[in-house]
């Protein structure tokens, strides 16, 4: 099936561009969340008046995360947790209490963009990618230490 992207998507193309998907994925996915429209000319005339429209709205939220990221790159965050043997959590720090403890910052992070690729069960210091935008990344510290009782 063939879409207009409505929006850039990294696998896919950038805002404007007409592209081959599946029609599951453009159907279930693409069309409800507003990422893309199909590819009719009615919408190709449409699309070709609101692209310049689209792509200053792309551009100023690129600038806001280049802002906030900016803001963001090396921030730390302590999160305290129980301890058992060897080091290892009784629980464990995941993207929604990093996303928290951020938040206490004064730093407004979904838990969705930060690159967590599993929990974090044992004490230290981990670096942690923010996905900001898709090419805008930033990098925080997540110290985990022990909770004092």
């Amino acid at each position: 099936m063939k879409v207009i992207l409505a929006e850039n998507i990294a696998a896919l193309g950038s805002i404007g561009n007409v592209v081959e998907v599946s029609r599951g994925y453009a159907r279930n996915f693409l069309i409800p969340q507003g990422k893309a429209l199909e590819a009719t000319s009615g919408n190709l005339a449409m699309m070709e008046q609101t692209k310049a429209k689209l792509l200053e709205a792309q551009r100023q939220h690129d600038e806001a995360a280049q802002d906030q990221a900016a803001r963001l790159e090396g921030v730390s965050v302590t999160i305290a947790q129980r301890v058992g043997e060897a080091e290892r959590l009784y629980g464990s720090v995941t993207a929604a209490m990093i996303a928290e403890a951020l938040e206490t910052q004064g730093f407004e992070v979904d838990r969705k963009q930060l690159d967590l690729p599993e929990p974090i069960k044992k004490l230290g210091t981990y670096e942690i990618a923010v996905r900001l935008a898709p090419e805008i990344k930033a990098r925080i510290n997540v110290e985990v230490v022990s909770e004092s009782a």
